[in-house]
């Protein structure tokens, strides 16, 4: 998995600012209030990180991505709010903290397409946990899992960013439906006067699982109670969420 750039954080975060109240209810009501501080790896750039803290839990976010934990900084001071931010390789979490909880939003933890990577990093979480312990996933099977194209598949879009300025992404998907994998060639490219002035190039790929399988896995990394809840995103028929706990 490349790390996201500059560029890609900016699309992101003008493409997806904010999670709608549904989404963020979903957290909100399985989040333990009273265990500590909560710990979300893979945090990005505080898109539900921010207004976690904004209702009262003391969050901690990991990232790969030096641009993206900035601007969940800057998300946080212009909100005054803190938290802690590390970055770090979730598969090689190691913090002197320790976390009632934990949760991976968005599909995030499907970008670890390496079985060994994603079982580390679920090993590693469950290292960060005490009681009660436990880990909250929101995954989904990508429409192209599904429905695989015959060849590559493209596609366009263009946000406006924060100075009204416009960036655009190319995407070229293929799909290995026997390896499960979904592999995207991205380019971001922010224009000015007809002409592109800034680009950035990135190459990511994710997986999918179905039930039975994030069940076995996350019992190989160490979470004994394992139970598959309705999506984070209502009507999401592909997508659904999960709560784990280990009882060590």
């Amino acid at each position: 998995m490349s790390a996201y750039g500059p560029l890609c954080q900016q699309f992101y975060d003008a493409d997806k600012p904010r999670p709608d109240d549904a989404e963020l209810a979903w957290y909100l009501d399985r989040l333990p209030r009273d265990a500590g501080p909560v710990l979300e790896p893979m945090c990005g750039s505080g898109r539900l990180l921010v207004p976690l803290a904004e209702r009262g839990f003391a969050m901690h976010g990991v990232d790969t991505s030096a641009a993206m934990l900035a601007a969940c900084r800057a998300r946080l001071a212009a909100a005054g709010l803190e938290a802690t931010l590390v970055r770090q390789d979730m598969a090689l979490l190691n913090l002197p903290f320790r976390y009632g909880a934990a949760f991976v939003a968005a599909g995030s933890f499907q970008l670890l397409v390496d079985p060994a990577h994603a079982r580390s990093a679920l090993e590693r979480i469950r290292a960060h946990l005490v009681p009660p312990r436990m880990l909250l996933l929101d995954l989904r099977v990508p429409d192209a899992a599904l429905h695989p194209p015959g060849a590559a598949e493209v596609e366009v879009r263009s946000v406006r960013d924060a100075s009204g300025t416009r960036i655009t992404l190319r995407s070229e998907s293929t799909v290995d439906r026997d390896a499960r994998l979904l592999s995207m060639q991205l380019r971001y490219e922010r224009r000015g006067a007809g002409s592109a002035i800034e680009r950035e190039d990135e190459a990511l790929a994710i997986t999918w699982y179905d039930t039975a399988e994030i069940t076995a896995l996350l019992e190989s990394a160490g979470f004994d109670d394992v139970a598959i809840e309705p999506p984070a995103w209502p009507g999401d028929a592909q997508g659904f969420g999960v709560r784990a706990t280990a009882s060590r």
